[in-house]
């Protein structure tokens, strides 16, 4: 194991002067250690309990999951949201939730720290791999201080590990491990330690309950370890018997050692594995659906799908990074331009030195091989690349800036400090002072790099609106606010969510005592009975407290979330409004049970035939217990949503996308309210998906202007294509609108 013992490298003019050379290097690695925690500190610790405002679905689930941990439900992996999740993190979760409480800071605490640990194990390893003198020179502590000092700082300072540490995902503690992993295990080998390689061992059996990518972690250490076949032939010229021989010896000499770490780790490993044999599913769910070769993501072309991801996620070292808020700012790449630079002066300095130097050949296998994930990885909505497939590659990816940061100025400093000027002080001559300056201008820039990062996530990340978007900050508004209610028996919480994944983030953080039952938004046909039936499992009944949430279609809210009040107001009487930024809460009183919920009878028919497919047969028009009659003329209020059902019917082979747009035309013609919808099924399937000749009803909700003068009103209704805004006529009439009822506004409430 020579070839570990030693990182040779030609000479260079850094080495510091024998006497206290020692005091100088604990000097500086003391100033570099407590640089990198106040950076922790500061960017990844600091308004944790207050920053990012909101909890994400992804961390929600976790939550949840941490939270039937405490409850006793243990398991190695978490199958049932999101396609699952590995373990560790739940459990580091829960751990932080029995000493702080169900807050967003036990959530994002667990995360942080692992990230922060990360820092400071990069440091370290860059001390072990680069720390040793090769033959000729003794700057080895000088270099594994610089280059260790370099990636964890950068590492410390950057905006995208800030926001990916601050965030209460599972990535994190894959290179948490992996590093730990890696820095054990290489001094285990050189030093001939066992417990260490024991330890290193327990690190790769952790690896598969952190993240996905995790998985690509054995393709490393095995690539890493036949790599060092290479130097088992040196030696011997041309004899391959000799080679052979020495190459049998060799590997039979190390074969112990594997055995003791590899043992390790499929022990520790062992409980996941088989949870995986058994159920094959639970491996193959999350991959399987993000993987280049599923037709659906690839568009039957995974070589372009796998190029594509290749050159997307080069891109971020330097170029363009990842476009999703929850992982950045703004698609900043991930390394900045001057880190990209150096980052890629050290892959080309690791790929040319790879065969003679193990620490460059575990840098570029480490980086490769953990890559490997992002590559194979499509994206659904196309958001790349992104950062927490990558995640596994950062450790390298940092040391390398180190590496390019190191031979950059070596290169340098061999041609301009070979010839000292006369007219230049001593001390700029001896290669101390060149160190020096080299060491303050990098200082400054990392110091400038911190203080933009602080900047940008404190002021620009936190405030933008689509921070607000990516972590459901509407949800913890409504947590908080919900959990801020007087506790009164008899009460019941009915919310509406728009979105297809569950607001986790809710449920952990809501603890009330009154039952909160979230209403899929999209459902019509058995909302009133499913309202009903959780209403009539109340063991005692007073109250029903609604949320309506404010208009944003950017998030997928719109007034279409208001069935709920519109159903409640024709079995209840709607006490009080409470409005906040994000929702109105509808406390509803005298909740009449006795009778069946029916929102409708069945609708009023029609026989609209359209030009373009699609025929209106029936409308059902409603408001508090009112229900349209026969003869079309509704006694309307403006102080409550009219809810309205149209029954259709479309034609086999329709492949448009059909919108409609209501309107109230006052007496004079003139259009008083008008609002527009893309018409969907109960499963949100459009038009184009409908079954021919299969009736489908849509609900809708109008809110009357609260202004709207006394007096009558048409109803009108417009069917128009949505991707070309053209409308389509009735047969026989030729005209676009066509005139549903007639409301009468009595008295403005």
């Amino acid at each position: 194991m020579s070839e570990l013992s030693s990182s040779a490298s030609p000479s260079t003019p850094f080495a510091a002067p024998k006497h206290g050379e020692r005091l100088l290097l604990n000097l500086v690695t003391g100033v570099t250690l407590f640089a990198l925690a106040l950076a922790v500190v500061l960017l990844r610790l600091h308004r944790l309990s207050e920053l990012p405002e909101g909890i994400d679905a992804g961390e929600g689930a976790n939550g949840v999951d941490a939270l039937r941990v405490l409850h006793g439900e243990h398991a190695v992996f978490f199958p049932e949201k999101e396609l699952g999740r590995e373990a560790m993190v739940v459990y580091a979760m829960a751990l932080a939730i029995s000493f702080l409480g169900r807050t967003e800071l036990a959530l994002r605490l667990p995360t942080a720290l692992a990230s922060a640990g990360t820092v400071f194990l990069v440091f370290w390893l860059g001390r072990v791999l680069f720390g040793k003198d090769g033959a000729g020179e003794s700057v080895g502590p000088w270099r594994g201080l610089f280059i260790g000092g370099v990636g964890a700082s950068l590492m410390a300072v950057s905006l995208g590990q800030t926001i990916i540490a601050r965030t209460a995902f599972r990535t994190p503690f894959l290179p948490l491990f992996l590093a730990f992993c890696i820095v054990l295990l290489w001094e285990g080998w050189t030093l001939r330690a066992r417990w260490r390689l024991a330890l290193a061992g327990v690190c790769a059996g952790l690896l598969p309950y952190t993240y996905i990518p995790a998985r690509f972690a054995p393709f490393l250490f095995l690539l890493l370890g036949l790599s060092f076949l290479l130097s088992f032939t040196r030696g011997k010229g041309g004899d391959k018997k000799a080679i052979l021989s020495n190459v049998n010896s060799r590997v039979r000499a190390e074969l112990p050692w594997v055995v003791l770490f590899a043992g390790v780790a499929g022990l520790v490993a062992a409980p996941i594995l088989l949870h995986f044999a058994l159920n094959p599913e639970h491996f193959f769910s999350r991959a399987g659906k993000l993987s280049i070769f599923a037709p659906a993501l690839s568009q039957g072309d995974p070589l372009g799908a796998f190029l594509s991801n290749v050159w997307h996620h080069l891109l971020a070292f330097g170029f363009r990074g990842d476009p999703f808020w929850r992982h950045n700012y703004a698609e900043q790449p991930m390394l900045n331009p001057w880190e990209g630079f150096f980052f890629w002066l050290g892959v080309a300095i690791a790929a040319s030195r790879w065969r003679q130097q193990p620490s460059y050949r575990l840098l570029l296998i480490w980086l490769c091989v953990m890559l490997i994930p992002a590559f194979l990885s499509a994206d659904p909505d196309g958001l790349v690349p992104n950062t927490p497939r990558m995640i596994g590659a950062v450790p390298a990816v940092y040391l390398l800036i180190g590496v390019g940061l190191w031979e950059g100025y070596r290169f340098l400093a061999k041609r301009f400090l070979a010839f000292p000027r006369p007219a230049l002080p001593a001390f700029l001559t001896s290669g101390a002072g060149p160190g020096a300056a080299l060491g303050a201008v990098i200082g400054c820039l990392i110091l400038a790099q911190g203080i933009a990062t602080y900047r940008t996530y404190f002021g620009n990340w936190a405030a933008a609106p689509q921070t607000f978007t990516a972590y459901d900050q509407e949800w913890t508004e409504l947590a908080r606010a919900l959990n801020a209610q007087s506790a009164s028996a008899g009460t019941v919480y009915l919310i509406p969510y728009p979105k297809p994944e569950e607001p986790y983030g809710f449920h952990y953080l809501y603890q009330g005592t009154s039952p909160a039952h979230l209403v899929p938004a999209a459902t019509l046909h058995d909302l009133t009975q499913m309202i009903e039936f959780k209403l009539r499992a109340l063991e005692s009944l007073g109250t029903a407290k609604v949320v309506t949430w404010k208009q944003d279609p950017a998030r997928g809210y719109s007034s279409e979330d208001d069935r709920i009040v519109a159903i409640l107001t024709k079995f209840a009487r709607l006490h009080d409004i409470e409005d906040r930024d994000s929702f109105r809460l509808h406390t509803f009183t005298h909740l009449d049970l006795d009778r069946p919920w029916n929102l409708y009878e069945r609708p009023v028919p029609l026989e609209v035939h359209y030009d373009g497919g699609i025929s209106l047969l029936g409308i059902a028009l409603g408001q508090g217990p009112e229900t349209l009659p026969s003869s079309l003329m509704f006694d309307l209020s403006n102080a409550q949503p009219l809810w309205m059902v149209l029954r259709w019917q479309t034609a086999p082979g329709l492949e448009v996308v059909y919108s409609i747009s209501v309107r109230l035309h006052d007496n004079e013609g003139g259009m008083v309210h008008q609002k527009d919808a893309v018409l969907t099924s109960d499963s949100l399937s459009s038009t184009r998906h409908w079954k021919p000749d299969e009736p489908v009803e849509t609900l809708h909700i109008i809110s009357p202007p609260q202004d709207l003068a006394t007096g009558e009103y048409e109803l009108s209704l417009v069917v128009y294509d949505f991707a070309t805004l053209k409308p389509t006529v009735e047969l026989g009439v030729w005209e676009a609108e066509k005139v549903l009822a007639r409301l009468r506004l009595s008295n403005s409430e």
